[in-house]
């Protein structure tokens, strides 16, 4: 029998998430509200800036990685260590603005 072939999903994480430069906090928001918060936070922070994102709404860990694939912002992962459920981000440099009202769409040029 051949030996399962590792693949991004069954890879162990053994990565470990760095401290964040920003952390916002969204305890009790949706992730709509999550997301208007979590861009008026990052607006004007520079590129490689990690964000953790405190965020309760059960929809998070899915949202938050839609969200930074949407935008080119890369998805660090949950923070494990932590008395509310949190996930990382890096800012890219080259990331796709939103709507300010609507950050869940690109802006239009």
């Amino acid at each position: 029998m051949r030996p399962m072939r590792q693949t991004r999903q069954t890879r162990p994480m053994n990565r470990e998430i760095p401290s964040p430069d920003i952390t916002v906090d969204g305890t009790g928001l949706l992730c709509v509200t999550l997301l208007l918060r979590l861009r008026k936070e990052i607006d004007g922070a520079p590129p490689g800036t990690v964000v953790h994102v405190i965020a309760t709404d059960p929809a998070a860990p899915l949202d938050l990685p839609a969200w930074c694939h949407m935008t080119g912002h890369h998805y660090l992962g949950p923070v494990p260590s932590g008395e509310q459920p949190a996930f990382a981000l890096r800012l890219a440099a080259d990331a796709l603005p939103t709507r300010a009202g609507a950050p869940w769409h690109p802006a239009t040029p």
